[in-house]
């Protein structure tokens, strides 16, 4: 049996008609930039969030560089994250020349360690960065409460959790700002690469907007040092299609991976969300010893497996400038040494599934 790690193929057969039409109205139009179809969205994603406002971009990454930007983030400032994360959250930060400063993650959640955060803030903090790691949000009320005590500005990375709720409210309106990204492998994803910044004050809102259009606040007055940083049409109008599908498509992800944990918790570590949120599983993502042979063999039977993050950030040569050293956050380095994601998608079948816990099962026991 051959089976796809996310099957974005059967996603499109399902909602072809919709899509195919929505995609021809753009090519019609010959608005490829900007127009109605973008305008909808965002509307669309303020909607869904409860944000007051929503801004559409090219990128997860540059939805989190708009975000720095916006709040003059840059050289002798610092930004404390997560090093058990994607490269793009940590990368924006030294891209303008901030520093990253890294705090250890929770062992169970494997979001950024709130207890450990205060101890590393200084007189040059500008943000904290946390990262809805792997679908569910990080603790974002103890957070914001201590970004509030140093008058520090909070940007939730939740370029893997938009869909998800925090205390019942949707990630992504859970902090100053919120970041998400719409690459084709996310929950809610394009056909390339898009992003969006939410936000509810409206002269951030106002300025966001200019910077991601090379700082325009009227065509060819230019207020800042801006990006183009806009998305296209066509993505707006996949993301309108899909959007209307995607709380059902959550559900069913949430079921998948109930029945991925009630089948396989006895034999690896599964993951733990917290009672008091949910997790839309942009991944799910056990931990096994011995990773690399499981995963092998696993290969070798036709399922395939990802990990998502085989090294954290403090190790990096990217980041060799920093000096971090092997040791330094103990518990990235190890669950990056165990961690494995496994198929998921709402497109996953029963027979699939059956058959990847099976073999799991005859491999770990």
């Amino acid at each position: 049996m051959e089976i796809a790690f996310i099957d974005l193929k059967a996603q499109y057969k399902k909602y072809k008609e919709e899509i195919d039409k929505e995609i021809n109205e753009v090519l019609e139009s010959a608005q490829f930039i900007q127009g109605p179809k973008v305008k909808a969205l965002e509307e669309n994603l303020s909607s869904y969030t409860g944000s007051k406002h929503s801004i559409s971009c090219s990128s997860g990454t540059d939805a989190l560089l708009l975000s720095l930007m916006a709040l003059d983030v840059g050289l002798g400032d610092e930004v404390i994250t997560t090093p058990f994360t994607f490269i793009a959250t940590a990368e924006v930060i030294a891209f303008l020349k901030a520093k990253p400063v890294f705090v250890d993650i929770d062992e169970q959640t494997y979001n950024i360690d709130v207890s450990k955060i205060e101890e590393k803030i200084t007189d040059k903090t500008k943000a904290i960065i946390p990262v809805s790691l792997y679908g569910q949000p990080a603790d974002m009320d103890e957070i914001n409460e201590i970004a509030k005590k140093y008058n520090i500005a909070v940007i939730e990375d939740a370029c893997q959790s938009f869909g998800a709720e925090y205390r019942g409210k949707k990630s992504c309106n859970l902090s100053d700002i919120g970041c998400t990204s719409f690459f084709p492998s996310k929950p809610l994803g394009c056909y390339g690469d898009g992003g969006a910044v939410f936000v509810n004050d409206e002269e951030m809102a106002k300025k966001i907007k200019s910077i991601s259009i090379h700082g325009q606040s009227r065509r060819y007055e230019h207020q800042y040092i801006g990006i183009n940083g806009r998305l296209d049409a066509i993505q707006a109008a996949v993301l309108n299609v899909k959007l209307k599908y995607f709380d059902e498509e959550v559900k069913k992800r949430v079921e998948i991976a109930k029945r991925y944990t009630k089948m396989l918790e006895d034999i690896v570590t599964t993951p733990c969300i917290k009672d008091d949120r949910t997790s839309v599983y942009a991944q799910y993502s056990i931990r096994v010893q011995d990773r690399d042979s499981v995963a092998k063999k696993l290969n070798e039977d036709g399922i395939p497996t990802a990990v998502h993050y085989p090294k954290p950030l403090h190790l990096q040569p990217a980041f060799s400038y920093l000096g971090h050293k092997e040791g330094d956050f103990p518990v990235s380095e190890k669950i990056s040494k165990e961690i494995m994601s496994l198929p998921m998608s709402p497109f996953l079948k029963e027979e699939e599934q059956n058959y990847i816990i099976e073999k799991l099962k005859g491999i770990i026991k």
